[in-house]
């Protein structure tokens, strides 16, 4: 190819020098300041959710999404192939295994069906239950999972899910908004995000 195709390209709106101004002048650099806080808050309102902590990274939301979910060292957690490495790195932060599931043709996204077959074949194995400790989903480009599917399995098997809705804020199924569906979900602001704050990320 001649020509590169962005994958969102960052746009300068025009008052972001004047917000990063006002955080020096005003001393906002540690710890926070309004400006994280009615982000936080912002979020909140549009997921239409109970909580919301920014974090570094989106891969530091699913790395302390983990920890709250209790993620050990020995523990396995299911995540899809086609994804960025983050989604897959904090298993490995916290000595847990990354169980990799394939993708279903129609989202491209994690498949339910291998999904549950992995699940069983652990379980065969006499791998206890409690040491499948969560599911993470990517709601990739935007396109949000087999909500429906993922959701029916979780339960059926008591295996919470952590959505990795990086790529997907605004997206929504049924209605309800991407990272909203599992026990927490995670949003990246890195450059290359619908929002962006250069970097960043956020836990919901």
């Amino acid at each position: 190819m001649k020509q590169k195709i962005w994958l969102s390209s960052p746009h300068m709106g025009g008052e972001e020098i004047m917000y990063i101004q006002e955080a020096f002048s005003k001393n906002w650099i540690a710890p926070l300041g309004p400006n994280v806080n009615g982000f936080e808050e912002d979020l909140r309102t549009f997921l239409n959710i109970n909580a919301v902590a920014a974090l570094n990274s989106g891969t530091g939301a699913l790395h302390l999404g983990l920890v709250q979910l209790g993620v050990t060292a020995g523990d396995y957690v299911f995540c899809q192939t086609m994804t960025f490495s983050a989604s897959a790195n904090p298993i490995k932060y916290l000595g847990a295994n990354p169980v990799f599931i394939d993708s279903e043709k129609e989202t491209w996204n994690i498949c339910p069906v291998a999904l549950e077959v992995a699940i069983t074949d652990l379980l065969s194995r006499e791998i206890p239950k409690e040491k499948l400790k969560a599911i993470i989903p990517v709601h990739l480009y935007g396109m949000p999972a087999k909500v429906q599917e993922l959701s029916a399995i979780s339960e059926k098997y008591g295996i919470p899910i952590l959505e990795d809705a990086a790529e997907s804020i605004g997206s929504t199924f049924n209605g309800k908004k991407c990272g909203t569906f599992g026990e927490m979900g995670v949003l990246s602001f890195n450059g290359n995000k619908l929002i962006t704050t250069s970097g960043g990320g956020a836990l919901v």
